[in-house]
């Protein structure tokens, strides 16, 4: 693990691979509960929490060398999880602004004064760190979602155990390295490697711990939040986002955010488009240009410039997206283009009329797919919209405000976005679902309230009679 600025290479090693080559590419220490013990003893312990002019440099800093370092950082993510070179630039230029939004919000952690009715007292409040953050991360974008976790919390003054995925530990490393060298101190983050079914638990459920911060699926989720009851958490589940495509919606560049949405990260996204439910009167004109879209997207080596799409995370993965994929055309969704499967890469593939209750389309499918599900207006829309379990974002195609605002007030969703799909993001606005897709919000200034709590000072309005 990396503890204390220093890498410790454990009693075992794991080797890490090239998603499309196979070869090893590092190797990282299987940790157990007593790396956990040690890790948390240390950042339990730290001296001092840092004042919010050094926390705001730290990651200043940190946004400078990481676009120092963006081409090695690409090529470490494309590597180590087979998302393409395109896609790991820009994730390299995301994950460098959200360390810049955080710098600002380290600056601007305030408190606020109440005056109480009787009017002879006065409260006020003071936003401190919870204290120690578990920031558990997934395979996808292996760079930002550590950075969404690690970079608010050092804005809001707090210690990290990071647990990245065992899938993509290489990255995680490398940035923790690179906030040492930013200026952060040896002793407010550590990184632990290994197991999920061995650590996991142990990270989430330490005494020293006071906040969990966990991105991956509803079922691990749940083991995570049942190992920190009693902890603050925040926890991103996943989605089952739509694209609505409303009968006046410009068909171009709904078809441009369906394929895109569809395809980025080979799929592999929380917020990308999982469904596209498009109403019956422009659907065969939609489809046709989907299927065009989609048909030409280049599947292939991650490394090279003109890829679309790389591998996904391993065979197994791509075998259930395939297995899913065929029972939604067993259940009478039709295939138009693409499926194809050669070992973990897949090719993008686009399904009309799919049915609304097949897993496809019911659960999260964490691959390349463009179900098209075709509806005769609002109220059936959204019934089937709001018919899973999950409730992420939302992307609505329509000038049609009336319609959009019926929408918006009546989806279940975290974030709805007008002329945009679900996968619109930003680091200034919250991000976050309901129901099983999670509790609580991210969003570099939501995150940084997530990670501080709220102590209440009363004291006499003036100083007179009772202040002793």
């Amino acid at each position: 693990m990396l503890l204390g600025g220093v890498h410790h290479k454990g009693a075992r090693q794991r080797p890490v691979h090239d998603r499309w080559t196979g070869a090893v590419i590092g190797s990282v220490a299987e940790d157990g509960p007593a790396e956990i013990d040690a890790a948390a003893e240390l950042l339990q312990g730290r001296r001092r929490v840092p004042p919010p002019a050094q926390r705001a440099e730290v990651l200043s800093k940190a946004a400078e060398l990481l676009i120092a370092q963006a081409t090695d950082f690409a090529e470490l993510i494309t590597a180590e999880s087979g998302i393409c070179r395109r896609e790991t630039d820009r994730e390299v230029t995301r994950a460098a602004a959200n360390l810049r939004v955080a710098s600002a919000e380290a600056l601007r952690i305030r408190g606020e004064s109440i005056q109480l009715p009787s009017g002879d007292r006065l409260a006020v409040t003071l936003r401190e760190p919870i204290g120690l953050v578990a920031a558990i991360t997934p395979f996808n974008r292996p760079l930002n979602q550590v950075v969404v976790k690690v970079a608010p919390a050092v804005a809001a003054g707090c210690p990290v155990l990071l647990k990245p995925s065992e899938q993509t530990p290489l990255t995680a490393l490398r940035f923790a390295q690179l906030m040492f060298a930013a200026g952060l101190s040896p002793d407010t983050l550590a990184v632990a490697t290994g197991q999920p079914g061995r650590i996991g638990a142990a990270v989430a459920g330490h005494p020293a711990v006071d906040m969990v911060a966990f991105t991956g699926s509803v079922r691990v989720g749940r083991q995570v939040a049942a190992a920190a009851a009693g902890k603050r958490q925040l926890l991103e589940l996943g989605g089952n986002d739509p694209l609505f495509v409303l009968p006046d919606a410009d068909l171009a560049d709904a078809v441009r955010l369906a394929g895109d949405g569809a395809c980025a990260t080979a799929g592999q996204s929380c917020r990308g488009v999982k469904r596209i439910i498009v109403w019956s009167e422009v659907a065969d004109a939609f489809v046709e240009g989907l299927v065009d879209t989609v048909r030409r997207k280049v599947v292939g080596d991650p490394r090279l410039p003109d890829t679309d799409l790389g591998p996904l995370i391993s065979e197994a993965a791509a075998v259930e997206v395939e297995r899913r994929i065929t029972e939604a055309m067993a259940a009478g969704a039709e295939h138009l283009v693409g499926g194809r499967r050669r070992g973990a890469l897949l090719d993008p593939i686009v399904l009309d009329r799919v049915p609304a209750n097949t897993e496809l389309v019911r659960e999260e499918t964490f691959g390349p797919v463009a179900p098209v599900l075709r509806v005769d207006g609002l109220d059936e829309a959204i019934e089937i919209s709001n018919s899973t379990s999950f409730g992420l974002q939302a992307g609505v195609l329509t000038n049609d405000l009336t319609a959009f605002w019926d929408l918006a007030n009546r989806l279940r969703v975290g974030g709805v976005n007008l002329g945009e799909g679900p996968q619109f993001d930003s680091p200034y606005i919250p991000f976050g679902g309901v129901k099983a897709s999670g509790v609580g919000r991210e969003g570099i200034p939501y995150a940084v309230a997530e990670m501080t709590s709220i102590k209440t000072v009363t004291m006499p309005r003036s100083r007179g009679e009772g202040v002793r």
